[in-house]
């Protein structure tokens, strides 16, 4: 009979899977906790944390199914460290004829177990993790040769394909995408959401990290409060998000305010991205609470959510798997920066980067604008190295896994791919961050003001970053007034602004 050994990775706590149907006595699950895991980048302690209590939960579940599953902790004495140095040992010690695995989400980890193979006569079989609507290389088969990929596209045939928000092969409502009304400041006035939190005591796993010597980043304080660790607990979360919530999403969903950190976002990002959650499922109830409530939840609501969801997550992952491992290497604008030291202790005088950058060290989360209209914005002004922002963006979140962190930090937000991504570099003056958010309120610097010491540096670094790359950009038709507006600009004036620029830029760690 053969006997088979199937490995679990952190991020795929999927308790549904077709492997846990049924107890098999001949089946042997496994789970490790490894410092090579622990230490590729320098992750968020709440990360670190949270990673482990949820794996930690879906062994005890598992073996509550009646499976058979070991559990390597980090600081198990017959630990190696590694995942292969783990499954050549067991693969040496026990006779396993099949070894099995969920496709894995993340391109150095395919790698990896593909040359674990090599090393082995114990034959390897990949099985679907069951959580994706669309395959690995869907969306490469879907575009073809085209040049020109655009998410807008796919999300509508992914609309189609699973019949959501769907009315005889036409969009509900007659509209696809409602952007453009998802795109309001909170008014001041506005009632905000109560947080709905949990209660995890982290300290053994903490206490485990320090004494392995595991560097990591970020505050924790003795209990992680908001983020659930198992399958119950998200779907709290999904069902808070729903009844709570959603009425607000699709409008405040770009808005930022100091007072309140995630506003009207669902924080269901960790839950997706370990699969203790679905997309189909987070999708479709979301709708269902659309179709029950049409009073209180409008379609601009819903759509927004739902784009978000099967939309935008689905592309990024074809995007992925399309362009690696060459993409973790685009740098199209050259820049060489580092990141100023103030991104890991969030001090310093310009009050949208400290309250978001203390937020993401508080709490490893921020919503999607915060990371990419305000740090991801300066980390792209100022000119730091990509390389530094992706290790950032995969450190200090904990729902940054690589296939979706890459592919929004160096695609997206950063234009590092020249455009493949996104359509135009996603960057903006104080005025987008005024308009959007009360950050500018009680700042150190005036938003209103381009030159001088007390200019907000976001103004003359979004002018001076245009300049720099003109022979790049100026033939965007999406930028083409931006530039249109430099021309006109006299000559002072331009001057005083690419000073302005080069003095934040050579005195950064003072800002």
């Amino acid at each position: 009979m053969t006997r088979t050994i199937r490995l679990i990775l952190g991020d795929q706590l999927n308790p549904d899977h077709l492997w846990f149907e049924t107890a098999d006595d001949q089946v042997l699950y496994l789970m490790m906790e490894t410092r090579e895991e622990a230490q590729y980048t320098t992750h968020h302690i709440l990360k670190m944390a949270g990673f482990f209590l949820a794996m930690r939960d879906f062994a005890h579940v598992i073996r509550a199914k009646g499976h058979q599953l070991v559990y390597i902790k980090l600081d198990d004495p017959e630990n190696s460290q590694s995942m292969e140095a783990n499954l050549l040992r067991i693969f040496s010690t026990e006779h396993f004829s099949l070894f099995e695995y969920q496709e894995p989400d993340e391109y150095r980890l395919d790698e990896l177990i593909n040359s674990i193979a090599l090393k082995t006569s114990v034959k390897f079989r990949m099985v679907s993790s069951q959580h994706f609507l669309t395959e690995r290389q869907e969306l490469s088969t879907f575009f073809g040769s085209r040049k020109s990929w655009r998410m807008e596209t796919f999300y509508r045939t992914i609309r189609q394909k699973s019949n959501l928000l769907m009315e005889n092969d036409l969009p509900l409502g007659g509209q696809w995408n409602y952007d453009s009304e998802n795109r309001e400041s909170v008014p001041a006035q506005l009632e905000l959401p109560e947080s709905f939190d949990f209660s995890h005591d982290a300290s053994e796993v903490v206490g485990m990290l320090d004494r392995m010597g595991v560097k990591t980043m970020g505050n924790l304080p003795g209990h992680i409060s908001w983020l659930p660790i198992n399958r119950e607990e998200s779907l709290k979360m999904l069902k808070h998000f729903c009844k709570q919530l959603l009425p607000f999403f699709g409008r405040y969903e770009d808005a930022m305010v100091a007072r309140h950190a995630t506003l009207f976002h669902s924080r269901l990002s960790f839950s997706l991205n370990t699969k203790m959650l679905r997309p189909l499922e987070v999708v479709q109830a979301a709708i269902a609470e659309f179709e029950a409530r049409p009073a209180e939840i409008s379609l601009p609501q819903i759509e927004g959510f739902v784009r978000q969801i099967i939309g935008w997550r689905e592309y990024m992952r074809g995007v992925y798997w399309a362009r690696m491992p060459e993409f973790s290497q685009l740098n199209f604008f050259n820049h060489q920066a580092p990141l100023p030291s103030w991104f890991w202790t969030g001090e310093t005088k310009m009050k949208c980067m400290r309250t978001c950058i203390q937020q993401s060290l508080d709490t490893g989360y921020a919503h999607h604008i915060q990371r990419l209209m305000v740090t991801g914005n300066f980390a792209l002004l100022f000119g730091a190295h990509p390389d530094e922002v992706d290790q950032w963006y995969l450190g200090i979140y904990v729902d940054a896994v690589e296939w979706v962190q890459i592919t929004n930090t160096r695609g997206m937000s950063q234009y590092a791919d020249g455009g493949f991504t996104a359509s135009k570099p996603y960057v903006s003056s104080a005025r987008y961050i005024h308009k959007m958010s009360d950050y500018c309120t009680g700042c150190h610097y005036n938003q209103a003001l381009k030159t001088g010491a007390r200019s907000c540096p976001f103004n003359s670094l979004y002018w001076d970053f245009h300049h720099r790359h003109q022979s790049l950009l100026q033939k965007n038709p999406r930028i083409g007034m931006t530039y249109r507006t430099w021309e006109k600009m006299k000559p002072d004036d331009k001057s005083s602004l690419l000073e302005r620029a080069n003095w934040i830029r050579s005195h950064s760690e003072e800002l």
